[in-house]
């Protein structure tokens, strides 16, 4: 009996490749950039399963190609917002992701952002490279306090809290946002739920920890942006689109806020000529909260065994719509 066939579009750790060749036939994408459109329909095409990024696009056309032995879907990241998961759903396809595994990383990263873009490492790096740092002086590279001061979190799932638990080491007040209050989690923790209104006028330090769908596409826009402190710092190390890219400029520009750090853009990779790039109060890194050698192991083994487990007919450790994986 020959083996089921598998696409796996981009080089993931080299044991979870292993274990998957165990039990499929691979066709590993090796390139540094993601497949073409055509190219992902061309190698997908009869195939039993597909490990994916966030970067190709998993709807009806796709599955369509891919043809109706399609077993499963398993993607290497938390979000998934590339896959349509109500076909995948209909078509009785499970959907495997990456959760858990990221979520202390990325918190660390986000507090590393949030620091590094509080007290301006980034342009006292530059000085210190290139020339112009020519003194010390009392009044330069003045950034912003965080011990003691009021963060407020955008989505109290599990990086949000993780957020939270970072903070309390920074004796920081607790703001938090959510559409469901989180009861259960102010009992760890000293927090106070408020509305985002409220938030932003508090917060020293806003952290966005939502997931991109049509909700929260540019929930921080120029309204937003309006309300917060001239001295407060935003962090993103949720979804690039959660922010609009042209109020946050102009937020930035016109000092209606102090800095931003991003590890997410819209798009990605953001353009070299996009104008959030000229500035000195934004901080921009390429996507990089989970990439921990640990963190992106583990992603990329549980990516694997969700892959085989769906080719196996077996439950998925992590499922998006586990209705169909039975």
């Amino acid at each position: 009996m020959s083996k089921p066939r598998v696409f796996i579009t981009r080089n993931i750790f080299p044991e979870a490749i292993k274990a998957i060749e165990k039990v499929a036939e691979v066709d590993l994408w090796t390139d540094e950039m993601p497949p073409s459109r055509e190219i992902l329909l061309q190698r997908s095409k009869g195939v039993d399963g597909i490990l994916c990024l966030l970067t190709d696009g998993i709807d009806a056309e796709f599955m369509d190609n891919a043809g109706s032995q399609l077993k499963v879907i398993s993607q290497i990241a938390v979000g998934y917002n590339n896959i349509d998961i109500a076909e995948a759903t209909k078509r009785g396809i499970p959907v495997g992701y990456t959760p858990d595994v990221l979520t202390h990383a990325t918190a660390d990263f986000a507090f590393t952002l949030l620091m590094a873009a509080a007290r301006l490492v980034i342009p006292g790096h530059i000085a210190a490279h290139d020339g112009s740092w020519k003194t010390w002086h009392p009044l330069h590279f003045l950034g912003q306090d965080i011990f003691g001061s009021k963060i407020g979190i955008v989505g109290m799932g599990r990086i949000g809290f993780e957020m939270a638990k970072r903070s309390t080491g920074f004796d920081m007040e607790i703001l938090y946002y959510d559409v469901n209050r989180r009861e259960d989690l102010e009992k760890q923790l000293k927090m106070t739920h408020v509305g985002l209104d409220e938030l932003l006028t508090e917060s020293d330090f806003v952290s966005i920890h939502v997931d991109l769908n049509p909700s929260t596409k540019h929930m921080f826009s120029t309204n937003q942006f309006k309300k917060m402190k001239s001295s407060s710092v935003i962090i993103n190390a949720a979804r690039g689109p959660v922010i609009d890219h042209m109020a946050l400029y102009s937020a930035l520009k016109d000092k209606e806020i102090a800095a931003a750090g991003l590890d997410v853009t819209d798009p990605e990779p953001i353009p070299n000529d996009h104008p959030l790039l000229s500035l000195d109060n934004c901080l921009i890194v390429p996507h990089i909260a989970s990439a921990t050698v640990e963190t992106r192991r583990a992603m990329s083994n549980l990516a694997a065994t969700n892959l085989i487990n769906g080719l196996s007919g077996v439950s998925l450790s992590t499922c998006v719509n586990p209705e169909v994986d039975k």
